[in-house]
């Protein structure tokens, strides 16, 4: 692939955020009067949520608002210690941010400066030229505003991006933005809900990813 910018997704892409998927659905189960789950569900949440699809069957007779606030309170709030960086991603951003320009795109809503102190932490946010939330678009992925607005920072069109996820979202986002799309195995989709999108291309994880880009 050719490309002049690579816009990055965060969780399950560059950084591992299972433990605190983990954390957050037990503390929302407990808040809930619940110790015990299945812990199948702390990675069903994500997903569902991240598609708009109910999780009724998971918190059964439990009330739906309560335990999404408790859930995503407790997320947020995990990912500041529970998150960390896929092995080797440091010089993987290094070899890519030679290629081409770096952005991040993430679906969590906290603001940007969370993000970039998170990444700092990690020593990866010098590699980013422009990094963006939720909360800085009105329509989040699946929506291609938040890739279309990343392309513009990064002075590129976005049919010269290439957008890399692990999430059915990002593929999404990516293809209705007229993006480049890549789909990495390192998050919480399977290689067939990803493949059903028909990305570009789909990698084990984001180390690949520079043997694949001119």
């Amino acid at each position: 692939m050719k490309v002049k910018g690579i816009i990055l997704d965060l969780d399950g892409t560059i950084v591992d955020s299972k433990e605190a998927y983990l954390e957050a659905a037990e503390i929302a189960f407990a808040k809930m009067g619940q110790k015990r789950f299945n812990k199948a569900a702390a990675t069903e949440i994500p997903r569902r949520l991240e598609q708009s699809l109910s999780i009724h069957d998971l918190i059964e007779g439990m009330d739906t608002r309560k335990f999404l606030e408790a859930y995503i309170n407790a997320y947020y709030q995990a990912t500041a210690t529970k998150t960390k960086p896929i092995p080797n991603i440091s010089d993987t951003l290094a070899k890519l941010s030679e290629k081409a320009k770096l952005a991040l795109v993430t679906m969590r809503y906290v603001p940007k400066r969370e993000i970039i102190n998170e990444l700092e932490s990690f020593g990866l946010a010098k590699y980013f030229r422009y990094v963006m939330t939720a909360l800085d678009t009105h329509q989040p992925k699946p929506s291609p505003e938040a890739l279309k607005k990343c392309a513009r920072q990064l002075s590129a069109k976005a049919c010269d991006c290439v957008v890399v996820g692990d999430s059915v979202a990002d593929i999404k986002a990516g293809k209705a933005a007229g993006t480049k799309t890549v789909a990495v195995l390192s998050g919480i989709f399977s290689r067939n809900e990803l493949e059903s999108e028909k990305p570009d291309l789909i990698l084990e994880n984001v180390n690949q990813l520079p043997d694949f880009i001119e």
